[in-house]
């Protein structure tokens, strides 16, 4: 038993490691191609990890991605691909953004309302596609990459002056939130900076996700309807009902995603205010496995690479372009894909020869009592 769960562990290692493995060799065989030094950019990044104002941002930045990763990890956990994430939480922080700056509660009541407002604006924005793939069978990820598209639209609207918008210089904003609803974080100093007290929120949230998934019914139907809805029919799960709950969760999970930087640091939603989030969080979501452990590894790899790639740029007497981590990002994505499905395939492998060597075992065994009768 022992044996078997140590192979278990290697399997589930197996795939991340390959990939981060893979993505760095395919990343030093670019550098070479352009004639640069293959591991001199990693040394530089590396660099960067003992200063504490770099390992706030990283810890900040992973918040976002680890929230905006747990939504897409949800919905892979239903067999459903929510590729609307980007549009649901950028949705949800410019009227979270709109609501803050135009109603003031004490912070006990204004922060709990900021939180409801972007979980009712992101599950709603996902339970569009939900409504529509349960009733029209529309799939999840048209439906989510055109609302993205409306989400857009929709923001662009909102920030208009003669709406909501507060024209800031040449930016466009939804102007300053009162101040109790400033999410309060931990000061480490102006030399340092401050983490988001959201970091906690996404933490509160990965294990919130682990219980749910493993040590409820609702998570026992939710895996069970995305390995077979047939299955989970025959059972007594009702298979639309849970894509449809499913979504609205994960719509929910999503519409946070924006907030330890609104509600932690800018205050506003403007122009400038960072777009991506949800299709970065499909590579971290696939390179933690959908683990909430896995997911906080990949988050802090992920922030690691966008926060320490900008001293490339200084380096000298040879600047690297801090493009090299952009590139290492989206091959860790595509090494994840051949990665996991050689794992897959080992591990069936693995499966095959267990099964035959258990019934080459108990054939051995019954010959062994028909000889001694």
């Amino acid at each position: 038993m022992k044996k078997f769960d140590k192979e278990r562990v290697l399997l589930a290692l197996a795939g991340p490691v390959i990939a981060l493995v893979l993505a760095i060799a395919l990343t030093s065989i670019v550098l070479l191609a352009s004639n640069r030094n293959p591991f001199e950019p990693y040394v530089l990044m590396l660099q960067q990890l003992p200063y504490s104002d770099i390992q706030v941002l990283i810890i900040n930045q992973a918040a976002m991605y680890y929230i905006a990763a747990i939504a897409v990890a949800l919905g892979f956990r239903m067999n459903l691909f929510n590729i609307g994430v980007d549009g649901q939480y950028r949705l949800a922080a410019v009227m979270t953004a709109v609501v803050g700056a135009n109603i003031g509660l004490p912070a006990f009541l204004q922060i709990p309302v900021l939180l409801l407002v972007a979980m009712f604006t992101g599950a709603f924005w996902a339970g569009i596609a939900g409504v529509l793939k349960v009733t029209r069978g529309v799939s999840e990820v048209v439906s989510t990459i055109m609302l993205n598209a409306i989400a857009t639209s929709v923001i662009g609207y909102v920030t208009l002056s003669n709406v909501w918008g507060v024209q800031v210089g040449n930016n466009m904003t939804t102007g300053v939130m009162k101040k109790s609803g400033w999410f309060p974080g931990i000061n480490l100093g102006s030399d340092v900076g401050e983490i988001y007290g959201m970091v906690f929120v996404a933490i509160a949230l990965g294990i919130g996700y682990w219980v749910v998934l493993n040590r409820t019914r609702f998570g026992f139907d939710l895996r069970a309807t995305g390995a077979s809805e047939s299955a989970a029919a025959a059972s007594g799960v009702d298979a639309k009902r849970m894509v449809l709950v499913s979504m609205l969760i994960s719509g929910a999970v999503s519409g946070l995603a924006g907030l330890p930087l609104l509600l932690g640091d800018s205050h506003t939603y403007s122009l400038d205010f960072p777009a991506g989030l949800g299709f970065t969080a499909i590579g971290i979501a696939l390179l933690g496995r959908n683990n909430p452990g896995g997911i906080a590894f990949a988050a802090l790899l992920w922030a690691f690479l966008d926060k320490a790639s900008p001293a490339l740029d200084y380096a000298t007497p040879v600047a690297y372009e801090k493009e090299i981590a952009t590139i290492m990002q989206g091959l860790i994505v595509f090494s994840v894909v051949i990665s996991y499905e050689a794992v897959r395939q080992w591990g069936l492998r693995r499966q095959q020869r267990q099964v035959g060597a258990e019934l080459a075992a108990a054939a051995a065994q019954n010959t062994k009592k028909e000889v001694a009768a």
